[in-house]
């Protein structure tokens, strides 16, 4: 079996600084900005910039993914995936949130991408917990790129320090359980 692992890096950081192929935004269904990750990606792309290429894409439905340019990123490319809502994992969150991942790198692989990176999607103000949350981001990962696509490395950035150390304890526990 493909050993896939090192295709992928977990840091502690700003996604907006990164210089990848793309960034990925936790956004809302309307791409309208707002909070968290998705208010710090329109504030450094360029907030009128990435509305306007926002509205012409129609909004985006839950577990999916579109894209735009970087703008004034280091990025070159923005794909925007909106996730679940935490109602308790009776709704269909977790297929939900792998599918935002999942649809996020497919994505990036049909626009020529290399490099990626992710925030912690659905952790914020979704409420989906974090370590559940985790674990279905490096799994669906794992599995993608088992399927041996053109990427180079798939970076997941952890704003806070104690988010990193956790999902360090994750990623440790998986590598070795898979």
């Amino acid at each position: 079996m493909l050993d896939v692992w090192p295709k992928i890096e977990l840091q502690q950081g700003d996604i907006t600084r990164l210089a990848v192929d793309a960034v990925v935004n936790a956004a809302n269904s309307r791409l309208a900005g707002g909070g968290g990750v998705d208010g710090a990606i329109h504030r450094a792309a360029g907030w009128e910039q990435l509305q306007a290429a926002c509205r012409r894409l129609g909004g985006c439905n839950t577990g999916d993914a579109k894209i735009t340019p970087g703008f004034a990123l280091p990025a070159r490319y923005i794909i925007h995936t909106v996730g679940p809502v935490w109602s308790g994992g009776q709704r269909g969150e977790p297929a939900l949130l792998a599918s935002c991942y999942r649809r996020s790198l497919e994505v990036a692989v049909e626009n020529g991408c290399k490099t990626i990176a992710f925030p912690a999607i659905s952790t914020g103000v979704y409420g989906y917990p974090f370590e559940a949350a985790t674990e279905i981001a490096l799994r669906t990962t794992v599995d993608f790129l088992r399927t041996d696509p053109p990427l180079d490395k798939v970076i997941f950035v952890f704003f806070g320090a104690d988010d990193y150390v956790r999902a360090q304890a994750i990623h440790r526990r998986l590598q070795t359980t898979a």
